[in-house]
């Protein structure tokens, strides 16, 4: 029913903004103040870590879209705000068909009034409003000037707009100042829009520039958390992109400033991406961005800044062979390198030369513990395809002996059960890890991969043989959690182990872990049917630690 009134119901609002922040904003229902329903939108206030505006737009053929000024929000996301503010519109669906008539009606009847009022009467009412609006009064005194060309009074009124010094009291902007500053910035951002559309869009590409040096300079000193700040500098950035593609500025200069920007030490503000001025600097910019950027790297070889804007200039001119060269110019001993090659080549259609460079990779890597999985999984991703089993059991192998890891071993057996061939190579590896034991090789928390592999493996009694004097407390626990039904005695006997040093640390963390050894403990005694010496055991410890309630608590909560 609320659906056909309103346009959506519960699922849409599940659907638009996960299962997660569907079920935050339930928490946030009695968050929600300021109701105003429009002919298509309801607006609302919702308090949450600060006051959070949020606007949904309705009757749409979609159902419902949302928008909020959190950080979440306006990153395009639907909100638990957005879900809290639409949970509330369902609840009043009744009433909204009413409500709308209403705004249409209030819609009207300002129109008509406006519009019977005379030039005089309305110059008094905007009068009246800029007395009481400040950022309406700069939005229209910069309009102004942009108007009569008063290229300097827009500039004197963005360079104010974007001064960080009114907001910061101790010499930076801490958080909460940081939103007030951003809105400010947007404002200069709007102002560049402005000063663009009306016909000075050379004027404001350099104003733009000069905001744009000028904010990079002042974000290290801006506790910018929430990103707002970031927000609003994108915007002037997107104001300067929008002049320029207006303006048209020579294509090597604008080559110049951007190089100069984005190799610069204040683009962590602005995180200006000169590609997309592409269109506007035409092949006369780009080529000269391109021999810019060569001499860059030159004189920075290892610098990340240079490397990465010189590989995405190589790869937006489509030359695969010029990329893999400035590739190879960089190779780091993981072989992830290798693997962005072969990605490269696997997109331009050379898919023998990709599985090359792969295996090049592997052979370059082979005596590494730590090697890019991806790399692995891609070689033998492309053997088991090409019905390779034998290679790629040959690669987790390989992979194997380097690494010693459980995941490692995971990795071989699944290949060597593809190929039949699991028993042989189980039997070698159980050597290897054996081997290892005594050595500095850990398992999953510390203690010998070989009681990880075998407890993973299901090979429980070989697990109880090697874990004496060598397994830690997190693989001693699992092996009684695996073994409590088959070998109660033995796991009765680790989970009192693991118990009495819990005794005296606290934390909630400490009491739900001694929870959990009880719980096993409990089943133990009933598998061994010792029900009774259970009870006397849990009685004496909770007699023994009385005075920690908490743990009390948690103990009652799990029916211990």
């Amino acid at each position: 029913m609320a659906r056909n009134i309103v346009g959506f119901g519960e699922d849409d609002l599940r659907a638009l903004a996960g299962a997660r922040s569907f079920e935050r904003g339930l928490g946030y229902l009695d968050a929600v103040s300021g109701v105003e329903v429009g002919d298509g939108s309801v607006t609302a206030v919702v308090h949450g870590t600060d006051v959070y505006d949020v606007e949904l737009t309705l009757g749409r053929s979609d159902g419902v879209s949302g928008w909020c000024d959190c950080p979440y929000g306006q990153e395009g996301n639907f909100c638990k705000h957005c879900v809290a503010v639409g949970l509330t519109v369902l609840g009043q669906a009744e009433s909204i068909p009413r409500q709308r008539a209403a705004a249409r009606a209030r819609a009207s009847g300002l129109e008509t009034w406006l519009t019977a009022l005379s030039h005089d009467e309305l110059l008094a009412l905007l009068r009246e409003r800029i007395g009481e609006d400040r950022e309406l009064r700069r939005r229209l005194e910069l309009r102004a000037a942009a108007a009569r060309s008063d290229t300097g009074a827009v500039r004197d009124r963005v360079l104010a707009l974007i001064d960080p010094r009114p907001f910061a009291r101790y010499g930076y902007i801490e958080y909460a100042d940081a939103p007030g500053f951003a809105r400010q910035v947007k404002e200069a951002a709007d102002a560049l829009r402005t000063l663009a559309s009306a016909g000075m869009a050379g004027q404001a590409i350099g104003l733009a520039e000069e905001a744009i040096r000028a904010l990079g300079e002042a974000y290290g000193e801006i506790d910018d958390s929430d990103g707002v700040v970031g927000q609003a500098v994108a915007a002037v950035v997107e104001a300067h992109l929008e002049a320029c593609d207006v303006g048209r500025p020579d294509p090597e200069r604008l080559a110049e400033w951007l190089v100069g920007r984005v190799l610069g030490d204040g683009n962590d503000a602005t995180d200006l991406d000169p590609l997309d001025y592409a269109e506007i600097l035409g092949p006369t910019g780009l080529a000269r961005m391109r021999q810019l950027a060569a001499e860059a790297r030159r004189r920075s070889p290892r610098g990340w800044a240079e490397r990465h804007l010189m590989e995405r200039l190589v790869k937006t001119e489509g030359d695969t062979d010029a990329l893999v060269a400035l590739y190879t110019k960089d190779m780091v001993p993981s072989g992830a390198t290798h693997l962005r090659i072969a990605e490269e080549l696997d997109a331009a259609g050379r898919a023998d030369e990709a599985l090359a460079w792969a295996e090049r990779g592997l052979r370059d890597t082979v005596t590494e513990a730590h090697v890019d999985g991806r790399l692995v999984d891609y070689v033998c991703d492309r053997y088991t395809r090409a019905g390779r089993v034998a290679e790629t059991v040959a690669v987790r192998r390989d992979r194997f002996r380097a690494e010693r890891s459980l995941a490692a071993y995971q990795q071989l057996r699944a290949a060597a059960r593809d190929a039949d061939c699991w028993g042989t190579e189980r039997k070698s590896a159980l050597v290897a890890l054996r081997d290892d034991v005594g050595r500095e090789h850990g398992g999953s928390y510390g203690g010998p991969t070989l009681i990880d592999v075998l407890l993973d493996d299901g090979d429980l009694d070989a697990a109880w043989r090697e874990a004496a004097g060598r397994a830690d407390d997190r693989q001693w626990q699992r092996l009684a959690d695996l073994s409590r039904e088959v070998r109660p005695a033995d796991a009765l006997a680790v989970y009192l182990r693991l118990i009495g040093p819990l005794k005296e640390p606290t934390g909630d963390g400490v009491y739900e872990r001694m929870a959990q050894l009880l719980l096993g403990a409990r089943d133990c005694h009933r598998a061994l049917r010792t029900e009774d010496e259970f009870t006397a055991y849990v009685v004496a410890l909770r007699a023994e630690l009385r005075r920690r309630r908490k743990l009390m608590t948690i103990l009652d909560r799990h029916g211990l």
